[in-house]
């Protein structure tokens, strides 16, 4: 159950990061998404083309990379699940520092990063006492 939720997860998360990033690269003026160049005023940015990659890369592609992972059971899938819960919440951590506002995506995403670390943790203990009975 909590590898199909990790799953689920990580492809809500990748899925949403992979059409959100490839539409800033696309447009990175923001107009494509509703998005103003304003809110870039207080960041190092000019336009949307350098944190549409990175959502692109970070949070689109390596959510589907460790979706897969864990599917597949590769040994570290856990920690890939953490890893990715923590980048997620590190994005929007930085990105609401950034834009000072706070939209209620911020809290679904934000909410989907914490309990993929918490998944992940899990999964983790777990995964260490099932390697215990083994041995």
């Amino acid at each position: 159950m909590l590898r199909l939720l990790s799953v689920a997860l990580l492809l809500f998360n990748g899925i949403g990061a992979i059409y959100g990033g490839w539409s800033l690269m696309q447009d990175p003026s923001g107009g494509k998404l509703g998005l103003s160049l304003a809110f870039l005023e207080e960041s190092p940015f000019y336009n949307y083309l350098i944190p549409g990659i990175i959502l692109f890369c970070a949070n689109g592609i390596l959510s589907i990379i460790f979706a897969a992972a864990v599917i597949s059971r590769y040994r570290y899938y856990p920690e890939a699940i953490f890893i990715q819960g923590a980048i997620l919440t590190g994005w929007i951590f930085i990105q609401v520092m950034m834009i000072e506002i706070v939209y209620y995506l911020h809290f679904i995403l934000g909410g989907t990063g914490i309990v993929l670390m918490i998944l992940g943790f899990l999964l983790h203990r777990r995964e260490k006492k099932q390697q215990i009975f083994v041995a």
